[in-house]
């Protein structure tokens, strides 16, 4: 992603994120960019790390739950009301604002093709800063910046990462939650969805 690109994808990000109409939206957006989560990788290794790869992550988030939400509704009118739109924008983009100070640039030794050592840049994870844990990191930072979220919006962040490693009663309150609202299987969804499928390597021919 070039500087461009980030540009044009952090206005997309902060519209959406603005035509929700929230208390406090701004408030949100100035501690987003005072976090880094505008030039975040995604991941150390995996989709999305690279610079920006944070933002276009959770823009990918957006448009695959925004795409399931339009079909899921036409086939069941009576979820669009458990499914608001202004919803789907927070949860989507704002799921993995733990991520902003999550990853740190280092420089390591790795062998190249011919066996020969040399400085490579790449990312570490450094959770020291608040270790609370992942999608309830997400939750307590959005509540301190003062953004009022529903309930929905707490379950579908809290357990956006699915039923993965989860203690007994994480895997529980992980199932109540999904029983309580549709929103939390569709963020879960359409996070899979974008990082597995739309952040694919493209294959080389």
């Amino acid at each position: 992603m070039n500087q461009t690109d980030n540009t044009k994808s952090r206005e997309r990000f902060c519209e959406l994120l603005r035509s929700t109409k929230r208390d406090n939206i701004e408030y949100v957006i100035e501690d987003l960019e005072s976090w880094g989560f505008f030039t975040a990788p995604a991941s150390a290794q995996g989709h999305g790390a690279f610079p920006g790869g944070l933002l276009e992550h959770s823009l990918n988030v957006y448009d695959a739950a925004a795409a399931i939400r339009e079909n899921m509704t036409a086939l069941r009118p009576d979820l669009a009301e458990e499914l608001k739109p202004e919803s789907i924008i927070i949860a989507s983009l704002l799921h993995d604002v733990c991520k902003a100070d999550f990853y740190q640039l280092v420089t390591k030794k790795k062998r190249n093709e011919i066996g020969i050592y040399e400085d490579v840049e790449c990312y570490e994870i450094h959770d020291e800063n608040f270790p609370v844990g992942h999608g309830e990191k997400s939750v307590i930072l959005l509540l301190q910046s003062g953004l009022d979220l529903t309930d929905d919006e707490i379950y579908a962040i809290r357990w956006h990462m699915g039923p993965w490693n989860l203690n007994r009663d994480d895997e529980r309150f992980y199932r109540q939650a999904g029983k309580l609202t549709p929103l939390q299987t569709l963020i879960h969804t359409a996070d899979t969805l974008a990082s597995g499928i739309l952040e694919r390597p493209v294959k080389r021919v």
